[in-house]
């Protein structure tokens, strides 16, 4: 049910609908039909049954494929998507790494300020992202990142405390975020 958070809301109405139509086929063959005719399908309905049975079939798993798969997002909003514009010399990249429920830091102290590369690792078993937040970094935030998967986040950091949170619905309140700070 978590992978379901990582879903857009028109992609977990098609999912639903499929589901629906497959399900209402699964019980009204189960418990209707054979009320009304007992011999349901009976010899001359079964190759009607069969047919219907793989077409359902074959289409519930293509509204899984279809709508289980994200449309790309831009790897990041704001400046992280080019280099950011006014950064100082300082360049470094911080490795994170996700997973049910954390965002995991090196233990870096108080950053200096600077360009900072964040590249992000999804250790669990379901899709993650990361955002951060902070003085002048409003939504800078990677793309959903499926398990094994990763992804990279440039920020220009200014002196501040900056939250690191992954915004997939749930996650930030089960303990996925953290805190960095720049001096």
């Amino acid at each position: 049910m978590q992978l379901l958070g990582g879903l857009s809301t028109g992609h977990m109405i098609g999912l639903a609908i499929v589901a629906v139509v497959f399900i209402g086929f699964a019980l009204s063959v189960s418990f209707l039909a054979p009320r009304r005719w007992p011999d349901f399908p009976g010899r001359a309905g079964m190759s009607v049954f069969v047919i219907a049975s793989l077409v359902l079939f074959v289409a519930m798993l293509s509204a899984v494929i279809v709508f289980g798969k994200e449309a790309p997002e831009a790897e990041a909003s704001g400046q992280a998507a080019s280099e950011p514009h006014g950064s100082s010399s300082h360049k470094q990249r911080i490795p994170v790494t996700e997973n049910e429920w954390s965002v995991k830091l090196p233990s870096t102290g108080e950053l200096k300020q600077g360009s900072y590369t964040f590249v992000v690792r999804n250790a669990g078993k379901i899709p993650h992202n990361l955002v951060i937040e902070g003085p002048n970094v409003e939504g800078v935030k990677t793309k959903l990142i499926a398990p094994s998967g990763t992804a990279t986040l440039t920020a220009d950091l200014k002196t501040g405390n900056y939250t690191l949170y992954c915004d997939v619905a749930g996650h930030r309140q089960l303990g996925m975020v953290a805190k960095i700070s720049v001096g």
